[in-house]
């Protein structure tokens, strides 16, 4: 049973459903929208792997867009320019979140995978070296029922709601937030851009329908919630910074204004255990910064996979899997600090010295 049908889950779905009877499981009868996009290059060796390379690029415009490269204010008011043209995985995926994961679920369920949209664990117990999950669905009129599994994968994300019911804790690094709104595009020039200043830091990105995403990111300690509730606060917080001011002006009343989402970097404290493990973001969510939160939880999905194959579900890979999110879990810290030193324009603010300048 796999628990989380988002990136991570489907992913290992789709690469188990050959080899096992598979479950999928998620709380949410369709996907909602996220504010990640940005799909690494190296995604599309796990994509071809699968077999869902060619489906994903047939529907190129609707799912995602070409991403030519990252327009960057870090560091210095001038803008740097990081291409893709030279990456041997080909260019940054930028998606429609939404859709791609409509795509990954279709393909689940098209590949054999016993999908339960809408249905959330209530609760289980391991007897006889089997999980016993009971599950309600969101619909009312449908009955609780349960289904004996030999493994487990938590994929649900941040909650970790599988690994939370069996006590385990979190690791939270660090209080980064992010606030985000959509709206249409009017710039010719389709490149990410990010810019950092005194309290944080501005994402934007065009994705599919000619959308963009701007996004605010900063400590939720650091600023009044009252900025971070309605649009016209988002809106009066961008004019502080030249690049995101320019993306909005004159196409402010066009804004769909999507509230707040956590984006801090997290740890689950015991990322696998007997006959269960968890994945993506259940066992380690990284900073929108790093770009890598996608293929993360897809390599994930594949590594457990390929480990479920290779030894069996009656193994205890409880051990090897922990070594390897933990082995991630500090390249993936270094990265961060060596990336949020790079900007020593505001060293002296609380934001910027909680990242290496205090």
């Amino acid at each position: 049973m796999i628990i989380g049908g988002g990136i991570a889950g489907c992913i290992a779905a789709i690469s188990l459903a050959p080899s096992y009877a598979v479950t999928l499981v998620d709380k949410l009868a369709t996907p909602k929208d996220r504010i990640g996009e940005s799909l690494a290059p190296a995604a599309n060796r796990i994509l071809a792997e699968l077999d869902l390379l060619d489906g994903l690029e047939k529907q190129s415009g609707t799912i995602f867009q070409t991403n030519l490269g990252m327009q960057s204010y870090w560091g210095s008011d001038q803008v740097q320019i990081v291409d893709h043209m030279r990456n041997p995985d080909g260019f940054v995926k930028s998606l429609n979140r939404s859709a791609f994961e409509a795509y990954l679920r279709k393909t689940a369920e098209e590949r054999g995978v016993n999908c339960l949209w809408g249905t959330a664990m209530q609760q289980n117990t391991f007897e006889d070296v089997r999980w016993q999950i009971q599950l309600k669905s969101n619909d009312e009129s449908k009955p609780i029922h349960q289904i004996s599994a030999q493994y487990v994968i938590d994929a649900s994300g941040r909650q970790s709601r599988f690994a939370r019911s069996l006590g385990i804790k979190r690791h939270i690094e660090d209080q980064l937030m992010a606030c985000w709104l959509t709206l249409p595009n009017t710039q010719a020039n389709t490149m990410s851009t990010i810019s950092a200043s005194e309290n944080g830091w501005w994402y934007s990105a065009v994705v599919p329908n000619n959308q963009r995403v701007i996004a605010y990111h900063t400590d939720s300690d650091l600023i009044d919630k009252a900025e971070f509730k309605t649009l016209g606060s988002f809106l009066k917080l961008a004019e502080g910074n030249q690049q995101i001011s320019e993306l909005l002006k004159g196409n402010e009343y066009n804004a769909e204004f999507h509230g707040t989402v956590a984006a801090n970097s997290t740890k689950l404290l015991q990322s696998a255990g007997p006959n269960w493990a968890a994945i993506g973001d259940a066992a380690l969510s990284f900073d929108p910064l790093s770009s890598q939160g996608m293929f993360n939880a897809m390599a994930s999905a594949m590594q457990l996979s390929a480990s479920i194959r290779q030894y069996g579900l009656t193994a205890d890979l409880s051990a090897t899997h922990h070594y390897q999110m933990e082995q991630i879990w500090v390249h993936y810290l270094k990265h961060k600090h060596l990336f949020y030193r790079g900007e020593g324009r505001w060293r002296e603010s609380e934001f910027w010295g909680r990242r290496g300048f205090q």
